[in-house]
């Protein structure tokens, strides 16, 4: 669902002859902080763990909620989902993906790519916005008188809302340099999708960078799980 309809808008602005085209950076942000929104709102009793930078993050901040088999289901779960939703946005817009000459235009509707090419300063965005999600997860997640109603916590701990426009923000705040994936199998599960589509005119699918929006959240997830603690607690006392 997340990977579906967020690659969705990225389509429908920037295909030949869709009737979004043209929409711009800010419909590509609410598009796929809505995504989000409907990833959370359908998986919510499994923690809506959508994102493996998340699911990472969560376990090394308390890693006896979360054990390594767990964390592997959840990665597993995870890559699937967004090579399938990957698949059927590519069904959706199969004559637009015919009608596009560009080949950049349509691995950018499966994966993100950097406006500056320059792998240390895009892995440093990807990190910094990973963190600030994963930080703001785990914050919400020790407020007084949350719950995620006995799930494992995830995503649904902060809430189907909360989660979409704190996606939206981190997109319109700092998504211009890398297209923020925030997500490793966002990235890397549409970009394999990409590579074994008969896509027409399909072009490179960038393995160059593809470590990128993987490695840079994953850092970014490790580090927000480690320093949450010390952090908010600095906050709290102070």
């Amino acid at each position: 669902m997340l990977v579906l309809l967020g690659t969705g808008v990225v389509a429908n602005v920037l295909l030949a002859k869709s009737k979004g085209l043209g929409g711009g950076t800010l419909m590509i942000n609410f598009g796929w902080g809505l995504a989000v929104f409907a990833g959370v709102s359908v998986s919510y009793y499994s923690g809506a763990h959508l994102n493996p930078a998340v699911t990472i993050g969560l376990a090394v901040h308390d890693p006896s909620a979360f054990p390594l088999d767990k964390v592997l289901v959840y990665l597993a779960g995870q890559m699937i989902g967004a090579i399938l939703g990957a698949v059927f946005c590519w069904l959706a817009y199969k004559q637009h993906f015919d009608a596009e000459e560009d080949a950049s235009l349509k691995l950018a509707v499966f994966s993100t790519g950097p406006a500056i090419r320059n792998y240390a300063w895009n892995l440093v965005t990807e990190i910094i916005g990973t963190f600030v999600l994963v930080f703001v997860v785990i914050a919400f997640g020790q407020q007084p008188g949350t719950s995620s109603g006995g799930s494992p916590a995830g995503l649904a701990a902060l809430g189907a809302l909360p989660v979409a426009l704190l996606v939206v923000g981190i997109g319109a705040s700092l998504g211009g340099p890398t297209g923020y994936a925030i997500n490793p199998a966002r990235d890397l599960g549409p970009r394999i999708a990409h590579a074994f589509l008969p896509i027409k005119g399909k072009g490179s699918s960038d393995w160059g960078y593809s470590w990128v929006p993987v490695l840079g959240p994953i850092i970014g997830g490790v580090l927000a799980g480690l320093l949450a603690t010390p952090l908010l607690t600095v906050v709290a006392t102070s």
